[in-house]
């Protein structure tokens, strides 16, 4: 029997994989908020299979994504990162993970958590959508550009509408899995 996916993972085990066990799946871990941002961020103007395929090598460029160790960064670490072949060599994108680390820090110094301060936006429940088509599946919303304006007010870059509107989808505060799709809550009862 034929198993109904979203079609966007159609064609890559990597992607089906992904599709099956992490995209729409509820995250509310901090530190893998935070990776998961970073890599989002990293995916700006790309499609998401080039940064899933180099998702280990950035968890070893950048020290598994220990934002501490990553605000920390040096000249030399941009330099060091921009000659490893394990992720986008990009130097703006990379510079904006080091400052995207030392804002997420300030962050958790605060009353609530960076996964808390993410929750409040959809009440802590993922708001559920029941599309037919990939058409219909918008690439901003109201909520990721009210996110997005938040996330640079406090010093976040490569986080525009777009970017937070794909982060909402991969970390699970929104189901956008269509509803022919197996993993559509609807057809999980």
């Amino acid at each position: 029997m034929e198993i109904n996916r979203c079609p966007w993972c159609h064609g890559d085990e990597d992607y089906i994989r992904y599709h099956d066990k992490e995209w729409g799946n509820p995250l509310r871990n901090n530190q893998k908020l935070f990776e998961l941002l970073i890599l989002e961020g990293a995916q700006a103007g790309l499609s998401w299979i080039t940064v899933l395929k180099r998702r280990e090598g950035y968890r070893q460029a950048f020290d598994y994504f220990d934002a501490e160790k990553i605000a920390a960064y040096t000249e030399k670490d941009i330099e060091r990162l921009m000659l490893n072949p394990g992720i986008i060599r990009n130097r703006r994108k990379i510079v904006s993970a080091i400052e995207n680390a030392g804002a997420y820090l300030k962050m958790m110094e605060g009353k609530q958590t960076f996964s808390k301060w993410l929750w409040n936006w959809v009440d802590g429940e993922p708001k559920i959508n029941y599309f037919s088509s990939m058409d219909e599946i918008p690439a901003t919303t109201e909520l990721s550009e009210r996110i997005s304006k938040d996330l640079k007010k406090r010093g976040f870059s490569f986080a525009g509408p777009t970017i937070i509107y794909a982060y909402l989808q991969s970390a699970g505060l929104v189901n956008d899995h269509l509803v022919s799709c197996f993993r559509h809550p609807g057809n999980n009862p």
